[in-house]
């Protein structure tokens, strides 16, 4: 009989590939990390009084500046959640058109081009309440609106706030 041996099994550390090292964040990333910073300093300056109206003319201004068919989208969702759910707050969420309620983000808009997707996304963060189960969508790939979308993007946000 052979004695057992010991120390034979190599580490699950190990055994990986060497070559997948970690480089850092990728320049979008670092660009919204930089913008959130921004935000956070321009809602500092303003204080807690701060304007509806600041909110939503800093997230027209971003949908202004994507390209097409994103910034069609973006207007379009701009309109959908102010009639869908009055009471979110348009706001910039880490350089993206984002919608909050009491302060907290609830959903958003990343245009493709944010981090170099083939599509743009619309999501929700933990604070919308769609919970159904053990599992849920929480992020929805856009290419473009149709009218079925809009009135699903009008469902969800409505519960979202509900």
């Amino acid at each position: 009989m052979k004695p057992a041996q010991k120390g034979t099994q190599k580490s699950a550390k190990s055994t990986t590939a060497i070559s997948k090292k970690f480089n850092g964040f990728t320049d979008e990333e670092r660009v919204a990390m930089k913008e959130r910073i921004q935000e956070l300093k321009a809602a500092a300056r303003l204080g807690p009084g701060r304007d509806k109206a600041d909110g939503e003319s800093a997230v027209l201004a971003k949908i202004a500046e994507m390209p097409e068919p994103d910034r069609t989208m973006g207007r379009r969702l701009h309109a959908i959640i102010k009639d869908s759910a009055p009471a979110l707050s348009p706001r910039l969420w880490y350089g993206m058109p984002a919608y909050a309620k009491d302060g907290k983000v609830v959903c958003f808009f990343q245009a493709a081009q944010k981090f170099n997707t083939r599509y743009a996304t619309f999501g929700f963060s933990d604070k919308a309440n769609l919970d159904e189960g053990a599992m849920w969508p929480s992020a929805f790939a856009l290419k473009g609106l149709t009218a079925a979308e809009e009135a699903r993007i009008a469902v969800l946000v409505k519960k979202a706030v509900s």
